[in-house]
This record gives C-alpha cells, structure tokens and sequence, in this order.
C-alpha cells in the first residue's frame, strides 16, 4: 500500500479552513455523515465559520460523482479520492468506552471502522478540538492536530527591545544631526536587518532608538512624541507609534500581553493621523458568543454587541481624559464621533465592505483564524492602513493556539516586507498591579 494514508476530517477542520481538502496531496479523504450534520446547524449566521460551512458545502455539491458514497470521488490528478461515509453502527471500543450517542463518539466509531477495514493502511483522524484527540488516543487511534497553516518557525514571546552594541559614537552621532537617516552601508551589523527593524544602537558614550527604514534604505532616528495626548513610557510604545505613523508602512501588528497599550497606541496613532484617511475604524471578534447567547442579550443587534465593544470605548475615553477642556483636538475627536468618521464595529460588519482611504485597527486579532485575517486584509482598499493588535497568550477560541491563530500566521508570512511592521510590547504600562498581575498570575 506504500505511505498512502487516510484521513478521517472533524466539524471544527473544516470551519477553520473550508478548502482543507486541497492540502492532503494523495491520500484519501472521508468525511462522516455526522460532520455533515454539524456543518448544517452553522450555515446560518454573519461569523466566519457560518461563511466557511457554507462554502465548504457549496464545494462539496461541486462533486456530483456519485461514488462519492461508494469508490470515492477523484480530487484531480496527483490528489486522493473523497468519501462520505459512515459506520454502520457503533463501535464495540466506543460502545464500552463511551456509550454516550455524541457527535464526537460517532466520528470515532467511523474511524475505528475504517481501520478495522484497511488495516494495512495508516488511519489518521484530524480534529483541532483537544479533548477529541485525549479520547482518540486512549483508544489506541491515530490522530493530528490540522496544522497546514500553523506556524512553526516564529519566536516573538518575551522579546525586548533589540540593543545593538559597539556601534561607532560618530555613527551615532551622524543618526542625530541627519534627520533624514544614515545610509545602511556605512553600518556592519552581525545580520541582515529586517524592513521597520526597530532596535537600540548603543556605544561607549552614546545611544539612540533607531529603525532600519526599507524604503530609503536608511537607519534613521526614532524620536518620542505625543499623539492625541497619549505619550510613550517606554522605548517599544515609541517603536509602536514610529510605525504607526509611517504613512508607507500599510500592515502591521502589535503583540503583547495585557496593559502594554496595544490598542491605545493604535487608536491615539490613528487619531493623529485622522486628516490623511477619510475613516478610522476599530474592530473586534465576538469570539465568547454563539449566535444563539447574543440572543439572549436585551435590544437589537447594535445594543446586543455593545457590551464586547466596551474595550474598544475605554481605551477613547483615556484619550479624551489625556486632552484639555475644550481643546481642539478634543473638539475634533467628538466631530469624528458624530459625523461617523470615527467608528467602533464588532468585526463580522465590516465583512465585505471595501475599505478604502480607512487607518483600520484590529483587536483580539489573536482570536481569529489565518483564513479570517486574510479575508479582512484583502477588504483593503487604495490609501488603507491596517493594524492588527493581539495578546498570542490570551487565546479565547477553542480551536487555535499560538501557533495556529491567525496574527501569529499573519506575522510569520509577512515579515520580510517593506510594507509590515511588528513591535511585539513587553512591559505593561497599564498599572503597577496590572503588571505585578500579569507576570506573576
């Protein structure tokens, strides 16, 4: 039989990515009538797994092979066959381990079935969903996590600054006479920099926060400075903001553990900036309710999700204290606010709308899957900026971790160009217990 395999595909599989099929080269794929069943109880809805079972089984009606059910459909050349199939009833292991008539026990009985019938070949069950693999394996099944697009080469936890020793002073010095930069030339690093690089150039007697700016070719000075009355406290919230007001970098992600000012630097940095973009929109999942909780919930469907937009409200209101009385800028701000320039959305609206001329910012962005960022990057329109804010720690969906979710994927893809930034904030600036809570609960 060679290393042909079989791979028997979960509910949450297939909603974390509707064109899983396209990544299992020549094995043979089945998919359970149960999950079939699943799919159906999500096609209604505004979510993007409501988007992906709808698609998935619009791609499955695709197939109208009627071996579908029996010798299997073709996937085209060089690729397996798929199959829906069933047990034809539950599987003695399943009925003495767990008798209870669920979803997940009825996939496992398929895939006991299938190995009992192709003994010879290598039966693998693939769920995202960890417990689901715990009983699989206590059965003595095969199973995987479905890692096509989980990362595996990235390490951006717990990075400070970079400091970058032993420079020339009289390099230095150069950095702070030119404001338009020093040519990358006239340094010798150990390795190559990174486009919108940030770090910290240190000699002897002197130091400077610095960025490797991609476009000029040119190392030029970081400066801090106050947005919208938001100041940074630190030399990674100065980074955060040199980046954010780059009007030539167009994607970029800020990554770090609560109370470091992810947000708070995107919106003030967004503020500023307002002038430039016809729009500044701030967006976020809605990953703790199911369709059927904010049902529960009291009012429309504004009033139902305001509660998980208050996050978003609470870091413009710091804004507002930061600014004086009656000032102009927070005379602006309040315009912005009224004429709708300045907008607060749960995320699931603004699919399918073109974002054009927009200083977008996207938080909780670790909550969404590499299929959804995707989706949200590719609404941008010309003159749009997007920003993507995340804790890669504080993963609420049950089906990602940090090497699945869509920012860390985001991060790993991108890095190299021009156009992305990544300033991952390591100290919390939020509040001394605030810190104190997160380093040591």
């Amino acid at each position: 039989m060679g290393t042909k395999k079989n791979f028997i595909l979960d509910t949450n599989v297939i909603l974390h990515d509707y064109n899983c099929l396209d990544n299992f080269e020549e094995n043979d794929i089945y998919i359970p009538f149960t999950v079939l069943e699943e799919l159906d109880k999500f096609k209604k809805g505004n979510e993007q797994i409501n988007y992906n079972a709808r698609a998935f089984v619009r791609e499955l009606d695709l197939i109208t092979d009627d071996n579908l059910f029996k010798k299997g459909a073709d996937l085209g050349v060089g690729r397996g066959k798929l199959y829906i199939v069933n047990a034809p009833s539950t599987h003695e292991k399943i009925a003495e381990s767990f008798p209870e008539r669920t979803p997940d026990n009825r996939i496992l009985s398929t895939v006991l079935y299938l190995s009992d019938k192709y003994p010879r070949m290598k039966t693998i069950l693939v769920t995202k969903d960890i417990n689901l693999r715990m009983k699989a394996r206590s059965l003595g099944v095969l199973v995987e996590d479905y890692i096509n697009d989980k990362v595996t080469d990235i390490d951006i936890f717990g990075q400070e600054e970079q400091i970058i020793e032993d420079i020339a002073p009289d390099l230095i010095d150069k950095i702070y006479a030119q404001p338009t930069g020093v040519d990358i030339d006239d340094f010798v690093f150990e390795s190559p920099l990174k486009p919108n690089q940030c770090f910290v150039l240190k000699s002897d007697r002197n130091s400077v926060l610095a960025r490797y700016n991609p476009f000029t070719q040119k190392i030029i000075r970081v400066d801090k400075s106050a947005n919208f009355g938001i100041t940074p406290r630190n030399a990674e919230q100065t980074f955060a903001l040199e980046v954010l007001n780059d009007p030539d970098i167009k994607l970029i992600a800020l990554t770090g553990k609560a109370g470091t000012g992810k947000t708070l630097l995107a919106l003030a940095a967004a503020l500023r900036q307002h002038k430039a973009y016809h729009q500044v929109l701030l967006a976020r999942p809605i990953v703790s309710l199911s369709n059927k909780d904010l049902g529960y919930l009291p009012g429309d469907e504004k009033q139902k999700i305001a509660p998980y937009m208050q996050p978003l409200f609470d870091n413009l209101n710091v804004i507002k204290s930061q600014l004086g009385q009656g000032g102009s800028e927070l005379r602006a701000l309040d315009e912005m606010q009224k004429s709708g320039q300045l907008e607060i959305e749960a995320l699931a609206y603004i699919r399918g709308r073109s974002l054009s001329e927009t200083y977008c910012i996207i938080d909780e962005a670790q909550n969404l899957t590499p299929h959804e960022i995707k989706t949200i990057i590719t609404r941008a329109g010309e003159g749009t900026k997007m920003v993507f804010t995340g804790d890669l720690q504080q993963i609420d969906s049950p089906y990602l971790d940090s090497q699945s979710n869509g920012l860390a994927y985001m991060i790993d893809k991108m890095k190299g160009q021009n156009l992305f930034a990544h300033i991952n904030l390591v100290k919390g600036e939020r509040s001394e217990l605030s810190e104190l809570a997160s380093n040591l609960l």
